[in-house]
């Protein structure tokens, strides 16, 4: 599995309920996205920088999402553009299903 970070400086800071009618507006974009298990949303305290921990099953389906296409509408939508750094991910802890998954 791999998980990635992306993150974007907004030009203004936006508040949380800012930050979730934006977030809310894109998440249908990402339901059954190929090889995507999970998506967090993230806005940092003071709402100056925005972005998504992504955990997918592969690198190729995450290199596949975050295409030219992706990167120009993140720019669009939120006026800055992506940095996305990539994570191997071995194991996974989830406390609501009880389970360690592992690679």
């Amino acid at each position: 599995m791999i998980t990635t970070i992306v993150q974007f400086k907004l030009p203004e800071p936006v508040s949380r309920s800012k930050a979730r009618e934006l977030f809310l507006g894109s998440a249908p974009k990402y339901l059954n996205a190929s090889g995507l298990v999970r998506k967090y949303y993230l806005l940092s305290d003071g709402g100056k920088t925005a972005g998504g921990v992504y955990l997918w099953e592969s690198r190729q389906a995450a290199e596949a999402m975050f295409n030219a296409e992706w990167r120009q509408f993140i720019a669009e939508k939120y006026g800055a553009e992506p940095c996305v750094d990539y994570f191997e991910t071995p194991v996974v802890v989830d406390n609501l299903t009880g389970e360690v998954s592992q690679d």
